[in-house]
């Protein structure tokens, strides 16, 4: 509890003992009359003093319609209805009292709302680990220049992205992605910052600055996430902004008119004391609390909910749009796929497996190229250039060199058909690497993108939350593409694609759309930033994915998990569902407690239960929206 919240609890003590007490004052005592009322003023002062300097502010900063001007209103002719006709002061202090517990219960829970996000968010690492002279120096990361070894130890946070140059481990990266299972890192890895080194120490050498880090960027993230209110949160400001004058208008016609017609009109004695009672009633259940302060708090905490499980929302607009989602658009490679090529088969002959795939490897021995790399890691060892000469790289083709004396020729269709070497298809689906040694035909060996593991149930988990249709646009070739669709089960398939082309399908697909439906599109690299930006909602592999793609994205999976996506829609719909209930409770409870204090039934402390119970209601709804995260 903050120092402002005990101060405001020892404020309703105070005047909770002080009211209970002046219940014993008795009827016959000479303070009876204008001396009670003057008792009654110190507790009421103690508990609303607050509230009346809030009303008088407004009315100077022509700002008058606000709970703080009902609340004053209203209980300041309650005191007058007491002193003028009744004698009774207890309902205008009740009245003050209990809307304090309801503020400060109010306050607690989005307190707490916002330390629970805190700490859901407490990635943030205080220093980093220099190594000078054979000591270690703390630092502020903001000081570590990009390409410095920082020092990790078990037990502390990485500070800032980097690649493992010495040492192994295993990071704990839940409060990146929600993940339990830690993650085994070895030299050369790439690691994010945020995670917890939990074995082995690190050297890390920085590829970012702290500011660009992907800690950083995350908080950033949660931190403005507020700056973007879904049209929830804008119509309820909107209806806030134009209700407060229409009930206050309303409670003066309620204060005037009836008494009027009566006295003018049906010469019947106006009560004026009856209806100014029933007028200041009805300003008290007209307070509009309860969807002021539950509907953003509900956004706040699904949105606080979502980073958990490693889902980062950038607003709540975004949050809102989400759980309308119909179609969902994938990238491949990145998305669906490891975007990491590996050897799926080798077909030999009449050389060995092992023959094949090393002459293949010492081959591209020069070559930065993915599929280049990823011939030399099947083989296992580094290749020994001195077997090597004579390198001719025949662009687009392959390449063609002499390994131990004989020329070898590595590369695709094109590249045999080139020389007058007979080829043999391949019946797999993947990138053919065709090898021939001194004119005569070897073999070839099938280079495919991975699937991710939970590529496939994504897809399923996708349709069993109600998404109409899933689609896949990617460059690579036609047979590749709906290999890949159909094992996954993508209902549409896009193949051969350039970057302008993929916008082009997207607009054509946001065409499509039935009527306030959402289009998605997922992807991961930076040639998916405009598609990311075009579509109704990006989503962004954080892990693995560009900066572009990031930035361009309305939502980022932290770790290039697509089967967040079905989760981030289960938390939408599910904080949706939240905002929705509070919206018709505050509304039906409300209507039902204005019509019945304009008739005369509501009392004073029906109307207590209309403001402060129902935002208690409300705001106690709201926070389920923090464990949105355990769907």
């Amino acid at each position: 509890m903050t120092a402002k919240q005990r101060k405001m609890l020892i404020r309703i003590l105070i005047t909770a003992a002080l009211l209970i007490a002046l219940q014993f004052v008795p009827e016959s005592s000479a303070l009876h009359g204008l001396p009670l009322f003057f008792l009654y003023l110190i507790p009421y002062g103690i508990i609303g003093y607050d509230i009346l300097r809030k009303a008088l502010k407004g009315i100077m900063n022509r700002q008058v319609f606000d709970e703080n001007f009902l609340m004053a209103i209203a209980t300041i002719g309650a005191l007058a209805i007491g002193l003028l006709k009744t004698g009774d002061y207890v309902e205008a202090v009740a009245v003050m009292l209990f809307y304090q517990i309801g503020e400060l219960f109010q306050s607690y829970a989005v307190g707490k709302s916002r330390r629970n996000i805190s700490e859901l968010m407490d990635i943030r690492p205080d220093y980093a680990n220099i190594e000078t002279d054979g000591a270690l120096t703390r630092v502020d990361p903001d000081e570590v220049e990009i390409g410095t070894v920082i020092v990790v130890q078990p037990g502390e946070k990485i500070p800032i992205d980097g690649i493992v140059e010495e040492g192994a481990s295993s990071l704990n990266t839940a409060a990146l992605t929600g993940e339990s299972v830690p993650r085994d890192v070895k030299p050369g890895d790439e690691v994010i910052s945020g995670c917890i080194n939990m074995s082995g120490l690190l050297r890390i050498r920085t590829t970012r600055e702290f500011g660009e880090s992907t800690v950083s960027r995350i908080l950033d993230l949660v931190e403005n996430a507020s700056s973007r209110k879904s049209r929830s949160e804008n119509f309820i400001s909107r209806f806030a902004r134009y209700y407060t004058p229409a009930v206050v208008f309303s409670a003066l016609a309620l204060a005037i008119l009836p008494p009027a017609v009566r006295g003018l009109f049906l010469g019947l004695s106006p009560e004026w004391g009856d209806w100014i009672y029933r007028a200041l009633t009805f300003l008290v259940i007209s307070c509009p609390c309860a969807l002021v302060i539950s509907i953003p708090l509900s956004f706040f905490a699904g949105i606080g909910g979502a980073s958990k499980s490693g889902i980062l929302i950038k607003g709540s607009n975004y949050l809102e749009e989400l759980s309308r989602t119909g179609i969902v658009v994938f990238d491949k490679t990145g998305t669906l796929t490891e975007g990491r090529f590996e050897v799926s088969a080798i077909h030999h002959s009449p050389m060995t497996e092992e023959a094949l795939l090393e002459y293949a490897a010492l081959a591209e021995s020069a070559s930065s190229h993915p599929i280049a790399m990823s011939i030399r890691k099947a083989c296992g060892t580094e290749p020994d250039l001195t077997r090597v000469s004579d390198i001719q790289e025949i662009s687009g083709n392959g390449v063609i060199v002499r390994i131990d004396g004989k020329e070898t020729a590595v590369g695709n269709a094109r590249l045999m058909e080139h020389l007058g070497i007979r080829w043999k298809p391949c019946h797999h689906t993947g990138t053919i690497v065709h090898v021939a040694i001194d004119g005569e035909y070897a073999g070839h060996i099938v280079i495919s993108d991975v699937e991710k593991a939970t590529s496939a149930e994504a897809i399923r988990a996708l349709k069993a939350s109600g998404i109409r249709k899933t689609v896949m646009l990617t460059g690579d070739g036609k047979a590749v593409a709906e290999d890949v669709s159909g094992r996954l089960g993508i209902d549409e398939v896009w193949s051969e694609l350039l970057p302008g082309d993929k916008v082009a399908k997207v607009e054509e697909l946001l065409s499509g759309k039935k009527g306030r439906e959402v289009l998605a599109f997922v992807g991961d690299g930076i040639n998916d930033a405009p598609v990311l930006s075009r579509a109704d909602l990006g989503i962004a592999m954080g892990a693995m994915g560009s900066d572009a793609a990031i930035e361009a994205a309305d939502i980022v999976l932290m770790d290039d998990n697509p089967l967040k996506i079905s989760k981030a829609i289960r938390i939408s719909r599910k904080c949706m569902r939240i905002v929705y209930e509070n919206i018709a409770f505050a509304l039906i409870v409300k209507a039902l407690c204005l019509i019945l204090g304009a008739v005369g039934i509501a009392n004073m402390w029906l109307a207590i239960f209309a403001d402060v119970g129902v935002m208690i209601l409300a705001v106690l709804n709201a926070m389920r929206a923090l464990f949105v995260h355990r769907l």
